[in-house]
């Protein structure tokens, strides 16, 4: 099974990343717009529409305010198993590490899904500075 874990410093507080991060039905418009165009939520699951056309169903796993930590599998895709989680960690008063880690099968497929991580965590800085620039 291939591990992928990445990061990027955030220049927000922790808690507005965090606030954007947990609202699981607000992805395309709060945290990765473009990157994601529709979310649309299902109980406990949400469906995401990605800009490149892929559509996937997502098992909401688990959202822990405590420990600002985001747990989520895709259950239909190509991947034999995909699951993630996305956690929030303070970097001093207005700057936090957005920590997005992902575990999935056929190990192959580990290079095209690290792109779209860092794609997608590229997006959510960008977001999420604006936003803090504007709060």
């Amino acid at each position: 099974m291939a591990s992928i874990r990445r990061e990027v410093l955030i220049r927000a507080p922790a808690a507005q990343v965090w606030d954007a991060v947990r609202d699981v039905g607000a992805l395309h418009r709060r945290l990765v717009p473009g990157f994601v165009v529709d979310t649309r939520l299902e109980p406990g699951a949400r469906v995401v529409t990605f800009g490149n056309g892929q559509v996937r169903r997502e098992l909401i796993l688990d959202i822990d305010d405590e420990e600002r930590r985001l747990a989520w599998a895709i259950v239909d895709s190509p991947l034999r198993h995909y699951s993630a989680s996305a956690q929030i960690f303070g970097a001093g008063p207005n700057a936090c590490r957005f920590v997005w880690i992902a575990d999935l099968l056929p190990d192959e497929m580990a290079g095209a899904v690290a792109g779209m991580i860092e794609q997608g965590l590229a997006v959510a800085r960008d977001t999420l500075e604006k936003s803090a620039a504007v709060a």
